[in-house]
């Protein structure tokens, strides 16, 4: 009797040396992002070199905590479970700066605009939690490609800022 098993690509063991490349690759995509978006909001908000540094910090932090609790995963609810290392998305980065020119031109410092761009994202993240079990029922009308014109649309318009 010849049993032959297939494994999917998905579920296939690499050789170390692919894996160990690979790796790597995910570990400075990731890191870029999260020092880039940083240094672009701390520039917007005219802080001091030792506040972005602080920024930067406390950004790296961050990923490592939600690294953590998407690959362990915490709850039924959070966490996915798989070994993923999550990083900054450039996505809010044009919003973050138009709010910091507009705060500033306000007469705020760069400080206090800081503070109401974080109160806005924590804000932003309880409203996403919230509202997530209705946006997961959405996906199948979003095939790829209508996210991945979503998320040229976003490179394109943020290659001003970043420059």
């Amino acid at each position: 009797m010849n049993t032959t098993t297939t494994v999917h690509p998905v579920d296939e063991k690499l050789p170390p040396g692919r894996v160990s490349a690979l790796g790597l690759q995910h570990v400075l995509v990731m890191y870029a992002g999260a020092i880039a978006v940083p240094l672009i909001v701390g520039r917007a908000l005219k802080l001091t070199p030792e506040q972005v540094a602080l920024l930067i910090s406390a950004d790296l932090f961050a990923c490592g905590i939600v690294t953590l609790i998407q690959s362990l995963g915490m709850t039924r609810w959070f966490g996915i479970k798989l070994p993923v290392m999550m990083g900054v998305t450039f996505a809010a980065v044009g919003p973050m700066v138009a709010m910091a020119n507009a705060q500033l031109g306000a007469g705020m410092t760069g400080p206090d605009a800081a503070r109401g761009i974080f109160g806005a994202i924590m804000a932003a993240g309880i409203i996403s939690i919230l509202i997530a079990p209705v946006v997961s029922r959405l996906l199948r009308f979003f095939p790829p490609v209508v996210t991945g014109t979503i998320i040229l649309v976003i490179g394109v318009s943020l290659m001003r800022i970043g420059i």
